[in-house]
């Protein structure tokens, strides 16, 4: 029986969690916790991910996420499917590392953001190895108490949450710690948690974040409307240049390589279009298509100009200016 698709909204806020295949303590080695930590950071700059949480335990993980205009299963399909292979070249083992495909929960209710960042910084003084989360290495609550350089987390965004200045915020976050410890909810396994369960006591409270999402929830993120990869490709190659024949032509010079990386990332990512749809249309083997669109996500990394002219195809295809794409 086909999966059921995973609905997918820009702009809000999820809770992402997973365990390794059989319980196995795979983050109890530090440097295994490192390297995760590292694709998850390429990933969140890579994708326009928004970091408000996160914690490694030693068989599993969560995240408090906002998404970017990539699809969470593109992400987080990513990191789990990068650090599995990375293992087992390190390891020379083989088969899957983690028990599934992760898990996500949509945060609909305004009541919620702030007791899913403290359950997750909460997860290792709950499982009784630390009293404190200040002394858990791989967490989240260190960065929002300004004492990591490089933090993963957003820290002024969620700070923002917690008060109006730096100090006044950081002393309101950790009351709400302490608070949170005393909660029915925060030995909860993720099921079990508010936001996973169904409401039946009174309406939703919608969360208003940032520019992505209305009072209602709704995306407010660019509008794209259906294409097939037939169309996708004929208005794709208009605005760049490249007709359909160019792209699928044999030959690796530069600007038709960098066309057809710009081409299949923004189809795949952002667009819907899939690898097997665009591969019959140019004659090559969908593995190919998904190895451009690969590369194209690196190239959106490295290279501020093609960054900007992934942002301006998209803004052109769904027929919106964005500011500097005049």
């Amino acid at each position: 029986m086909p999966r059921r698709p995973r609905v997918f909204v820009e702009g809000a806020i999820y809770h992402v969690y997973n365990r390794f295949a059989r319980g196995a303590d795979i983050f109890a080695d530090p440097e295994e916790a490192v390297d995760f930590l590292e694709i998850l950071r390429k990933a969140r700059d890579r994708d326009g991910l928004t970091i408000l949480a996160w914690c490694l335990m030693s068989n599993h993980y969560h995240l408090a996420l906002r998404a970017g205009p990539v699809p969470l299963a593109r992400t987080i399909g990513y990191v789990q499917s990068r650090f599995g292979q990375r293992y087992n070249q390190s390891h020379r083992s083989s088969g899957p590392r983690w028990q599934s495909r992760y898990k996500a929960k949509m945060v609909k209710d305004a009541r919620y953001p702030e007791q899913l960042i403290a359950y997750i910084h909460l997860n290792p003084v709950v499982a009784g190895l630390v009293d404190d989360p200040g002394r858990y290495t791989f967490s989240g609550h260190r960065e929002l108490l300004g004492k990591v350089r490089h933090p993963l987390i957003d820290v002024e965004s969620v700070l923002a949450v917690y008060g109006e200045t730096v100090r006044a915020a950081r002393r309101a976050y950790v009351r709400a710690l302490k608070g949170a410890r005393q909660a029915e909810w925060s030995g909860e396994s993720p099921g079990g948690l508010p936001w996973w369960r169904k409401e039946v006591d009174r309406p939703l409270e919608p969360i208003v974040p940032d520019a992505w999402v209305d009072e209602l929830g709704r995306s407010t993120g660019i509008e794209r409307r259906r294409l097939d990869a037939r169309e996708f490709l004929a208005r794709a190659g208009t605005f760049i240049g490249a007709t359909p024949a160019a792209i699928s032509a044999p030959g690796k010079r530069r600007e038709i390589s960098r066309q057809r990386y710009l081409i299949a990332a923004l189809a795949i990512e952002r667009w819907g279009i899939t690898a097997r749809s665009l591969a019959e249309l140019v004659g090559r083997r969908p593995e190919a298509i998904s190895r451009w669109a690969s590369m194209g996500a690196n190239l959106r990394l490295e290279s501020k100009e093609f960054c900007a002219a992934y942002e301006k195809l998209d803004a052109e295809l769904a027929g919106e200016k964005r500011p500097g794409n005049e």
